[in-house]
C-alpha cells in the first residue's frame, strides 16, 4: 500500500507562530490607542484565520467596531505581518526530523491552513521549509477555510494524494472537525493554540512531541 500523504495545519501545528501573531495584533491595537491583548489570551485565539484573531481582540477588550473598521484592522494587520512574518515564528521542537523520517517512509506532506496562502508560503520559505510540501493551502487558495471539509479534500488532491490514503495533523477542534467531516483520520498536537485541551474532541491519536508522529501515523495509517 502506498504511503499516506499526511496534511498538517500551519499556526500551532508546525510553526509556533503565536509571537508574531500576537506582536502584530498589538501593533494594531497600540495604533488605534487600544491597550495591548495579554498574550495568552490572544494565543488562544489564533487558528481562524487573522479577521477572527482581530475580532476576538477586540471582543476582549470590550471594543465595538463597525464591519468597515474591522477591515481596515484587517489590512493594517496583514501589511505589518508580511514584513514580521518569521521574526520569532519557529518550528516546533523535533518537526525537521520527523519530516525527514516520514519522507524516508515515502509520505508526502500538504499544508492546509486558515492563513492567507501567500504568507504561508512566505514563512515557510523564510523558514526554509517550503519545499517540503508538495501543496501549501490557504484559506483563499479555494475561496473555502476550514472547517468546510472540501477544503482538506482538495488540499489532498492538490498534493497530488488520495482521500483513501490521507491523514490530517492538527492542534483545534477546527482541525478536528475538518478532518472528521472529510473522512480522514486525525492526529491532533497538545502543544498547539487549542483554548480547551485537545483530547476533548476526540482525535483519533494525540502526541506531545514531534518526535512521537510516526509511531501516531503507524497506529491509525488508512495504509495499515
Amino acid at each position: 500500500m502506498a504511503a499516506p500523504t499526511i496534511v498538517f495545519d500551519l499556526d500551532g501545528t508546525l510553526i509556533d507562530t503565536a509571537p508574531d501573531l500576537v506582536d502584530t495584533l498589538n501593533v494594531v491595537f497600540a495604533r488605534e490607542g487600544w491597550p495591548p491583548v495579554p498574550y495568552e489570551t490572544a494565543r488562544n485565539t489564533i487558528g481562524g484565520g487573522a479577521r477572527m484573531m482581530i475580532a476576538r481582540g477586540i471582543a476582549a477588550e470590550g471594543i465595538a467596531v463597525a464591519p468597515a473598521k474591522l477591515e481596515q484592522l484587517f489590512a493594517d494587520f496583514i501589511a505589518h505581518y508580511t514584513e514580521h512574518v518569521a521574526d520569532r515564528s519557529r518550528p516546533f521542537p523535533g518537526l525537521t526530523d520527523a519530516l525527514d523520517v516520514l519522507a524516508s517512509d515515502g509520505c508526502r506532506f500538504a499544508v492546509c491552513t486558515n492563513k492567507l496562502e501567500r504568507l504561508s508560503v512566505l514563512l515557510l520559505k523564510q523558514l526554509k521549509l517550503a519545499d517540503r510540501f508538495a501543496t501549501i493551502c490557504g484559506q483563499d487558495t479555494f475561496g473555502i477555510q476550514k472547517p468546510d471539509p472540501e477544503v482538506l479534500r482538495r488540499t489532498v488532491t492538490a498534493a497530488g494524494g488520495s482521500l483513501t490514503h490521507a491523514i490530517m495533523i492538527g492542534d483545534s477542534v477546527t482541525d478536528i472537525r475538518t478532518a472528521r467531516a472529510a473522512g480522514i483520520p486525525v492526529i491532533a498536537v497538545d502543544f498547539g493554540y487549542s483554548d480547551r485541551p485537545v483530547s476533548e474532541f476526540g482525535p483519533d491519536r494525540i502526541i506531545s512531541h514531534f518526535a512521537q508522529l510516526r509511531s501516531a501515523i503507524a497506529a491509525i495509517s488508512p495504509a495499515n
